[in-house]
C-alpha cells in the first residue's frame, strides 16, 4: 500500500476508515467436526444473529447441540431440478429442535435445514412469528426460490421499535444466507443500462447482463421455442425444467418468454436457454456497441 506523504516529508497514516466500506462485515463460519460439509455455524462477530446449517443426514448430532433448544426461525432447502429455483419452506420454533423433528417426519423432500437463533436467547415466540411472515413475504418478492408454505404466515403485532429492530435482524439473516450459499433472499440488482447485453437469434432476442452471481436473462428476454437438432440433452432437459417451474412460458408457435429475471450459472448457459442450442455465451451475448462479453471481459 502507497503510504501518504506530508509537507514535511514525513509519512502519513494511511486512513483506514475513508478506505474500508461501512457496508463491510465481518463473519465467521464454525465447523464443530472440522468438516465443511457437515454441520456449520455462522455469525457475526459483532452482531446477534446466528445460523446453523445442517445437511439431513447430519439431522443427529445437531440435535444434541444447545443451539437447537432456542427460538428460531427456519428454512428447509430442497434441490431443484437442472435450470430451476430451490424449494424453501419458511418457519417458525419455539424449540427449533422440536419443530425441526416433527418437518423431519412430514416432509421428505429437503436436504438442507438453516436454522436462525439468537446468539443471546433474546428472541422470543412473537419475534420469530413477525420473522416468518417477513422471510416468506421476501422469499416470494425476490422470485429466487420455490416457496413450499401451503399456509401463509400472519404478520403479528409487534411495536415500532420492535419492528425496526426486526428488520435489522432480518437483513442479518439475508446476509448470512446469502455468503452461505443460499440467495433466496437477494433481490436482483441491475447494473446501469450500458452494461446490459443483448443476445439474438431467429425469433430469440434475450437481454442480460454478466454479475457476481453469473448471467441475469431480463424478464421479458424471447427465447426460440423449438430446439435445434444440435441442442443436445442438457440443453433440452435445462429449457424444460425452465418451462415446468414457470420461467419460460409459450408465447407462439415460435417463442417462448422468460417471466421474471433468471440468474444462469455462466453466459454459455443463459446463451443456449435463449437460442435452443449450444451456444458460446461470451461471444453471443453484445453489448450495445457491438462489442461481445468475451472483447469486454476477457481481452
Amino acid at each position: 500500500m502507497k503510504a501518504c506523504v506530508n509537507s514535511m516529508g514525513n509519512k502519513k497514516t494511511p486512513n483506514y476508515q475513508s478506505m474500508t466500506s461501512l457496508a463491510a462485515k465481518t463473519i465467521q463460519i464454525f465447523l464443530p467436526d472440522g468438516n465443511p460439509k457437515s454441520l456449520r455455524i455462522a455469525e457475526f462477530t459483532l452482531s446477534d444473529a446466528q445460523i446453523m446449517v445442517i445437511p439431513h443426514a447430519q439431522l443427529d448430532q445437531a440435535f444434541k447441540r444447545q443451539e437447537l433448544s432456542k427460538v428460531a426461525v427456519y428454512f428447509l432447502v430442497g434441490e431443484s431440478s437442472p435450470g430451476g429455483l430451490p424449494r424453501v419452506y419458511v418457519g417458525e420454533a419455539e424449540v427449533a429442535k422440536t419443530r425441526i423433528k416433527q418437518q423431519n417426519r412430514l416432509k421428505d423432500w429437503w436436504t438442507v435445514a438453516l436454522v436462525c437463533t439468537s446468539k443471546t436467547n433474546a428472541l422470543t415466540k412473537a419475534h420469530v412469528k413477525y420473522l416468518e411472515w417477513y422471510c416468506h413475504k421476501q422469499a416470494l418478492e425476490t422470485k429466487r426460490c420455490m416457496v413450499d408454505n401451503s399456509n401463509l404466515p400472519t404478520k403479528p403485532h409487534v411495536s415500532e421499535s420492535m419492528e425496526a429492530d426486526l428488520l435489522q435482524f432480518f437483513d442479518s439473516i439475508r446476509i448470512l444466507t446469502g455468503t452461505l450459499g443460499f440467495s433466496f433472499f437477494d433481490k436482483i440488482q441491475k447494473l446501469q443500462p450500458s452494461q446490459h447485453l443483448i443476445c439474438k437469434g431467429k425469433k430469440a432476442k434475450g437481454k442480460g447482463e454478466y454479475t457476481e452471481e453469473g448471467f441475469i436473462v431480463f424478464e421479458s428476454s424471447l427465447s426460440n421455442r423449438i430446439e435445434a437438432e444440435s441442442a443436445g440433452q442438457y440443453v433440452i432437459d435445462a429449457r424444460k425444467s425452465l418451462l415446468e417451474n414457470g420461467i419460460l412460458e409459450v408465447v407462439d408457435k415460435d417463442t417462448l418468454r422468460f417471466t421474471r429475471d433468471y440468474v444462469f450459472p455462466s453466459p454459455s448457459a443463459a446463451a443456449s436457454a435463449v437460442l435452443a442450442r449450444r451456444a458460446n455465451g461470451w461471444v453471443e451475448w453484445k453489448y450495445a456497441n457491438g462489442k461481445t462479453l468475451d472483447e469486454v471481459k476477457r481481452k
